[in-house]
């Protein structure tokens, strides 16, 4: 906008000593160096044949209707006639020196007289130097309002905006995202304004997802490193009691003299059942520590797969490795290759299995179908299930449940967004729906 007002300026000055200069120059021009008119020459020889008719009686211009300024003359510059206010004095030398028209009046071959029209051209040529001085004026006026107008045209619609949106821009690299730009469309960004009213709305949902999901993330670390220290505190203790139990058992045998002892078969049970403590509680540990590092390797973009022609029996053989229960009904698996990655699909089947172990323990029906290019592997429990308006949520990450959510069971909202995103790696999908009861999951896997 200041390089505008500086151009404003700068052309109305121009304009303005080109205007002066006209004015100027043309005050000083002689009138006469243009020359007589062809009107006035038409003028002057009606008059002179006028005066040839009526040489006797020269008052009959008083009727004749003649606008033009003219004198008659003898040959003595006597005046005979005069119908113009600057002929006290006009001679025939005056008029040649003046380069006033005249032409001479005869009477057969005699020179009587002289029509003299006392009019330089001045007056024209003034008349038409004002008239066009004034058409310059006017248009110098118009030229500098128009430019005013089209200046406060740029300020309102071009300047005012663009600086609206350069602070607001300012703003938004600040992260301040609460304030709306203001909108109208009547401008030349009005579209613009809408669509970057939109970025800044997307910017503050994506950063309020941010926060919350690194909220989120904070709340996952805080409850993994609690839910660590039960079976750690487990396993010191079962540790601590195999240790206390061995010890009395070595002490007695010290104090028998004994080179050798034996365990009873009572003493055999509750070492192995301190053993098997030792191994659940290092199994949750190892659970525990698998979806926090999982969850990592998700968000540095580290979800890897390996994916290679498989028989698609290998699926019944991954539900009965996490089937500990014995709750799960697999049905006829079609005999085709599929194209999957053997430890990525353990983990989605053993994520979906201990989740209906978690919420449902009940039976669990595993049915197969070939669907095009795709196996469905149909993984159905017959719990509580999951509301309708939950179903696309419970695969988003750290998402459980509302009913979930304040129970005591215990879980991070990982187990199906980590069955999704492998199954998505592999070139496949998840699908989460309720049929009526309980909670079914299909695998889409595709053939090889």
């Amino acid at each position: 906008m200041k390089s505008y007002i500086r151009m404003f300026f700068i052309t109305a000055i121009l304009l303005g000593i080109a205007l002066l200069a006209f004015v100027i120059i043309a005050n000083r021009t002689d009138a006469a160096s243009f020359g007589v008119s062809g009107e006035n020459i038409v003028t002057l020889n009606r008059i002179a044949a006028y005066a040839e008719e009526h040489k006797d009686d020269l008052s009959a211009f008083d009727n004749a209707g003649y606008d033009a300024a003219f004198v008659i003359v003898d040959r003595e510059n006597r005046l005979l006639y005069s119908h113009s206010d600057k002929a006290t004095d006009i001679t025939i030398e005056k008029a040649i020196q003046n380069r006033y028209p005249y032409r001479f009046l005869e009477d057969g071959n005699k020179t009587w007289g002289l029509v003299i029209m006392p009019d330089d051209g001045t007056d024209s040529y003034r008349s038409l130097v004002r008239k066009l001085t004034t058409a310059l004026v006017i248009f110098y006026a118009l030229l500098l309002v128009a430019m005013t107008a089209y200046g406060i045209h740029v300020r309102n619609n071009i300047v005012r905006p663009f600086q609206k949106l350069k602070d607001f821009a300012a703003k938004v690299a600040q992260g301040e995202l609460n304030e709306p730009l203001e909108m109208d469309r009547s401008n030349l960004f009005g579209a613009f304004t809408e669509s970057f009213d939109i970025m800044r709305e997307e910017l503050a949902a994506t950063k309020s997802r941010e926060l919350e999901l690194q909220k989120k993330e904070r709340e996952l670390v805080a409850s993994l490193s609690h839910d660590l220290k039960t079976p750690v505190t487990g396993i010191k203790l079962t540790a601590e009691l195999m240790q206390m139990r061995l010890s009395v058992k070595t002490e007695s045998a010290r104090d028998a003299q004994a080179t050798d002892f034996t365990f009873t078969g009572d003493e055999m049970k509750q070492l192995n059942a301190d053993a098997e403590g030792i191994l659940n509680k290092a199994g949750q540990i190892d659970t525990l520590v698998s979806d926090l590092f999982t969850s990592t390797l998700d968000d540095l973009g580290e979800f890897k797969v390996n994916v290679k022609d498989e028989n698609a029996a290998m699926l019944g053989d991954i539900v009965k490795s996490f089937d500990d229960r014995g709750l799960a009904a697999i049905g006829e698996i079609p005999s085709v290759i599929i194209s999957a990655d053997p430890k990525r699909m353990s983990q989605v089947i053993g994520n979906i299995l201990s989740n209906s172990y978690k919420y449902a323990n009940t039976k669990i029906d595993v049915d197969f179908r070939l669907a095009e290019r795709y196996l469905e592997m149909r993984i159905v429990d017959h719990g509580p299930g999951v509301p309708s308006g939950e179903l696309d949520l419970i695969t988003n990450k750290f998402y459980r449940g509302k009913d979930w959510e304040s129970s005591e069971k215990d879980g991070h909202g990982l187990g199906l967004y980590i069955a999704k995103t492998l199954m998505q790696r592999m070139k496949g999908d998840l699908i989460a729906e309720c049929p009526g009861e309980g909670l079914a999951v299909t695998l889409i896997i595709p053939l090889a």
